[in-house]
């Protein structure tokens, strides 16, 4: 057996097309600012392809850097700033944020209605109540990845290795859909015989090669959520080269999650202006 490749980079694609033409119908042009704090160099270059993706289909997108030593409440400032523009419909944060800020109370002041990447406190209470339209980038971006190559999640033993955000807003979108959820993490034991338990395996830890073939059941699912730069080259959770052999799907890392993480903020964007639009 050789797994089918879960490719987000062409699935991008298709929903990025589908999503600069229904912004030539808006009577309004959907707005982004990203606030980047710092150099981070990594930081930077996620908030560059997002502007890349944001410009190519028509999204405004503006740009607001600022120096490491920047305040917490000068931050603030600029939120509310930005909540009261109306020609911003999203506003995102690039994380992680400097130590000596207060990301939870950062993330807090962004309104409702512009948090576009998911992950202001208010998310949780809607994605529980399966108001899904704004939810968090990533998790989304994998359920939408499952969901188009006809991967039901009814019954299915998902088991996700991450318990921060990705993994606890990821397990409350399967258990939406009807997926019985185990999420393990560096204190679970025997987390090897957790892994090899499930249908579908998702992995968010940063360790490359973590998923062997050996934690792998035979026609499982394998979504690749990790990235770590070794040598310069970006590598996943699995070692994909043995798993493929093992798995009936698999995502690649470059080319998988990632590229539909970007593509959900987009789409995230378009559903603030559209509502705002209507609301008018």
């Amino acid at each position: 057996m050789t797994a089918t490749i879960l490719d987000g980079k062409l699935l991008a694609q298709k929903i990025q097309q589908e999503l600069k033409e229904k912004i030539t119908l808006l009577e309004t042009k959907p707005g982004l600012a990203a606030i980047l704090v710092g150099d981070d160099p990594s930081s930077h270059i996620y908030v560059g392809r997002k502007e890349k993706a944001c410009l190519k289909i028509g999204i405004h997108f503006v740009k607001h850097l600022l120096e490491e030593q920047t305040t917490e409440e000068e931050i603030k400032e600029l939120i509310t700033k930005l909540n009261e523009d109306e020609t911003i419909h999203g506003i995102l944060v690039q994380l992680p944020l400097p130590k000596h800020l207060n990301t939870k109370n950062i993330l807090a002041m962004i309104k409702q209605t512009k948090d576009v990447d998911g992950i202001t406190p208010h998310m949780w209470e809607k994605i529980i109540a399966k108001e899904e339209s704004f939810a968090p980038c990533t998790p989304k971006g994998i359920i939408r990845l499952l969901e188009d190559n006809a991967i039901s999640l009814t019954g299915k033993h998902v088991v996700i290795i991450n318990r921060k955000i990705i993994g606890k807003s990821l397990a409350i979108l399967l258990l939406n859909r009807n997926a019985t959820v185990t999420i393990c993490h560096s204190q679970t034991q025997n987390i090897s015989e957790k892994i090899k338990e499930a249908d579908i395996i998702v992995s968010a830890v940063g360790k490359p090669h973590f998923i062997t073939e050996e934690m792998v059941k035979e026609g499982a699912i394998v979504v690749d959520v990790g990235i770590t730069r070794v040598d310069g080259k970006i590598k996943g959770d699995v070692d994909f080269e043995k798993v493929k052999e093992k798995a009936a799907y698999i995502s690649p890392v470059p080319g998988g999650v990632g590229p539909m993480t970007v593509v959900m903020l987009l789409q995230n964007t378009y559903l603030a202006a559209k509502k705002r639009t209507k609301s008018l």
